[in-house]
């Protein structure tokens, strides 16, 4: 159903089987670990490994990731503070501790654009080799637009029903299929999956957008962890089924070197979806990470979409060839991660 017009009530606290946590109104909660999960179909390999490196074979399967999509896009709108994003972070959770990775909400209020009032929101994060200080981010942001602006019809554009399955769902359906790999790789660094709260509950142009981002930006600068983010990659809009992914303006402007070896080990591999050409300037949960907290982070979006922010953007209009086409380049980039950025950041940086 659309989005109303006066805000839901906060969504109720989050309650796990066994080792449950609650959610915590500032700060991180404690993990929660259960039982691992695993699976099978159709996949696509990994890269082979690079010379002198012990690199497993991994299959990620775009098939089981578009399962992920669809059902994520049967729970309806998830626009912030929603009954659909409480019951999408309740799916989300359960799913990666299953997985036996360590799993906490950042939560924080932020003001409805429309009344003022409260809205709860809660990122999401998934950690991998906890233990480690040096790491890197993968990215999303999973609540869903409160309306689908862009739609050609004026009457659905006020007030249609925008399940967001590329534009929302695509993310978390690939990182809850790269989490049954992690184990596996044992990526060089630690790696933290966050899934961004508030990207855009917005209804004017004005509205601000990147709550969740800002606020782990902020988070993390202003209350330095005991570990450090060498760099990251934010993943939005991936399942188009004429996927084509081009270097982000930002992206090379902040984190030319993660830019440059992303793109390279799609050549390796021969997936020619990502283009090595600058293309589209995007504001997006990026921003907030390089630019307040310095974290060199890339954009990876197929931003050629035509049933953007509309009543179509749904799963038929998305593909788990193009899931399993990045998938295929992302666990093979995780098994030879590049060295962090001199000093912290790309030179390029501002």
């Amino acid at each position: 159903m659309p989005f109303a017009n006066t805000p839901r009530p906060p969504a109720p606290p989050l309650v796990f089987p066994a080792a449950a946590t609650g959610l915590s109104r500032r700060g991180f909660v404690a993990g929660c670990l259960l039982a691992g999960w695993a699976g099978g179909n159709a996949r696509l390999e990994g890269a082979p490994p690079a010379a002198g490196a012990k690199e497993k074979t991994v299959q990620f399967d775009g098939n089981r990731a578009y399962a992920h999509l669809k059902e994520i896009c049967a729970l309806g709108p998830r626009p912030s503070g929603s009954e659909g994003m409480s019951r999408q972070q309740r799916l989300v959770a359960e799913h990666f501790s299953k997985l036996k990775a360590k799993v906490k909400f950042q939560s924080f209020d932020a003001p409805h654009p429309r009344t003022g009032e409260p809205v709860a929101m809660n990122n999401l994060v998934v950690s991998w080799q906890p233990q480690a200080q040096e790491r890197i981010l993968l990215c999303c942001h999973y609540d869903t637009r409160p309306f689908p602006d862009r739609d050609p019809d004026p009457r659905a554009a006020r007030s249609g029903v925008f399940v967001g399955a590329n534009d929302g769902a695509s993310g978390v359906a690939f990182l809850m299929e790269l989490g049954r790999h992690m184990g596996a790789i044992q990526p060089r660094f630690g790696v933290d999956f966050v899934f961004f709260d508030g990207e855009e509950l917005v209804f004017q142009p004005n509205d601000p957008y990147f709550l969740g981002s800002e606020f782990f930006a902020k988070s993390y600068r202003d209350d330095p962890p005991n570990h450090i983010y060498h760099y990251g990659v934010l993943f939005d809009m991936i399942a188009d089924k004429r996927l084509n992914i081009y270097q982000e303006v930002y992206s090379v402007q902040y984190a030319r070197s993660i830019v440059l070896s992303v793109w390279a080990q799609a050549a390796a591999l021969e997936v020619k979806e990502f283009i090595p050409k600058i293309r589209h300037e995007i504001r997006d949960d990026h921003l907030a990470l390089n630019q307040l907290a310095r974290i060199p982070t890339i954009d990876l979006i197929d931003f050629d979409y035509d049933p953007w922010h509309t009543t179509q953007d749904i799963p038929a209009n998305c593909s788990a060839a193009s899931l399993a086409k990045v998938g295929k380049v992302i666990l093979a980039w995780l098994q030879n991660l590049p060295d962090p950025p001199a000093g912290g950041g790309d030179p390029e940086a501002p």
